[in-house]
Order: structure tokens, then sequence, then C-alpha cells
């Protein structure tokens, strides 16, 4: 088995990001049931980060490449030209008012399209889940629309594995987070893997590669649908999705407090008081 680093095994990566709103104090409009992002910014989604430090700590050289994709507005471009500025060969935009309000499966179904455009990858990256949706979803519904092997809470990459005198293919071998267990896993390539968060430090965009890339039209390719290989809008957006939110509402905060006083008895005796009243704790069925 090879250690991590894949400088001359001919890879070709690709990271899919998200750009989220850059704070927890997100507004929600009652009335649209949206994000109001503009008043709190964007970031690039933190899960997302530990994906694209661990490809691009895989390796460099003319047959190593680590590619980014995302969908979303136009404005998304300034996240992946973080993602470029990074260290990040090509970047992917899938914009398009037809992907509007998608939810995890019509979300999957365009990034999938997206990648028939972008070209074939050994290996697909994706952090296990985005800090506005926390669904840990698309990521695995990516990995069946392109009907390739997939693990989700890898923690570690430990190396990759040639192929053997049987004619078997490249396999990369992970840790993965399950449960109580840390289990080894190697699953042929392609693949697509969805990290854990907190196993790097991810690096910070370059300024000299902030320089060389620019920030021109030209540094990111967007695809809308008129570029997809399914140009059918009713799989797209709104249109595609299984699920729909009714109703999206910031949750009531309630910082009432009451404080007792007494002995460790009394202070229990109370307790128990509040709870039955409060019908917590209710007397057994006889």
């Amino acid at each position: 088995m090879k250690n991590a680093n894949a400088n001359d095994s001919g890879l070709k990566v690709l990271v899919c990001v998200k750009q989220v709103p850059g704070s927890n104090n997100v507004k929600v409009d009652e009335k649209t049931g949206l994000l109001v992002r503009p008043k709190v910014g964007n970031k690039l989604n933190p899960y997302d980060l530990f994906a694209l430090e661990e490809a691009l700590n895989l390796g460099e050289g003319p047959s190593f490449e680590v590619d980014v994709l995302t969908m979303g507005p136009p404005q998304a471009k300034e996240s992946l030209l973080e993602c470029l500025w990074m260290g990040c060969d090509k970047a992917y935009l899938a914009s398009d008012r037809a992907f509007g309000g998608a939810d995890v499966l019509a979300t999957s179904y365009t990034l999938y399209q997206a990648i028939l455009r972008a070209g074939t990858f050994d290996l697909i990256f994706c952090g296990k889940q985005t800090t506005d949706g926390d669904t840990a979803q698309v990521g695995a519904e990516l990995a069946e629309h392109l009907g390739i092997p997939h693990i989700s809470n890898v923690i570690e990459i430990v190396g990759f594995e040639e192929e053997d005198a049987n004619g078997g293919s490249r396999s990369i071998v992970v840790k993965a987070m399950q449960e109580n267990l840390i289990v080894t896993q190697r699953l042929g390539l392609p693949c697509l893997i969805c990290f854990d968060g907190d196993i790097n430090t991810p690096r910070l965009p370059s300024y000299r590669r902030k320089k060389s890339v620019g920030t021109g039209e030209d540094a990111v390719k967007v695809f809308t649908l008129a570029d997809m290989n399914d140009k059918d809008a009713s799989h797209y957006g709104l249109k595609g999705s299984a699920t729909q939110v009714q109703r999206i509402f910031p949750p009531e905060k309630n910082t009432d407090r009451i404080l007792y006083d007494g002995s460790s008895e009394e202070l229990a005796n109370r307790l128990e008081s509040v709870l039955r009243e409060r019908r917590f704790i209710q007397e057994p069925q006889r």
C-alpha cells in the first residue's frame, strides 16, 4: 500500500462545496420561508474546507488535479475563487433559476449532471454536511446518481492500493467513524468520500495564487440548464424536489429562569413537584 500522497497516481479529484450563511444568527423571511442571506454575508461551508484540504494534501504535479464544484446563485463564484486561491485547478458553478428551491434530491441530481459536463474523476470529496441544512444526505445521494461506492464520516486517508496481478482496479483505504467504532474500509475507484470535521487544519488562500488566478469571469466555468445533458426543467429545483418545506421560522427563545434555595431534600421535593405540575412525570398505571 502506498501512503496518502498521490503524486504519481495520476489522480483527478473533485471537491463539492457549498456557500453558506456566514453567521449563526440567520434571519428568515416568514412570508417566503427563505433565508435572508445578504445581511449576514457568506462563507465556505466549514465541513467542505476539511474535504478540500484532504484533496489538496494528496499531492501535486502534472498528473494530479483537484477541481471544485458548487451549485448556487452567481455570488457563489466568490467561494469558488477562494478555492482556486487555496490551490484548486479548475472551478465549476451550476447556476440557473431552474435550480432554485431544490431539496437534497434535486440538489444531488443537479450536481450529478454538472459532473457529467465537467469530466471524469477518480475521487469525489464532500463535507459530511452543511451548516445551513445539516441533512448529510447530498453526498450519499450524489454517489447513487453516479453509481459509485461511497463512505461517510471519514477521519483519515490511509493510502492507495494499485492494480494487482489479477487486474483489479485501484482503490483507496480510509478510516471512518461509525457509531462508537473506527472502521478501516477499502473502496475501489472511482468513489465518493464524505469527510468528518476537525480532521485537519484547512489552509488559507494564497495571495500569490490570487494574483495569478485573478478574479475574472473566465476563472469559473458556469453550467446552466441549457448545458446539462438532461434539459428537462422538471428534474431540477422546486419541480424536481421530492419534498417541500411548508414553513421556515426562527425558533422562539425562552430565557425565563426560576431559582430555588434550600437543602438538598427540599430542592429534590420542589423539583419533583414542578415536574409533576408540568406532567413530565406521572403516577404509574395500576
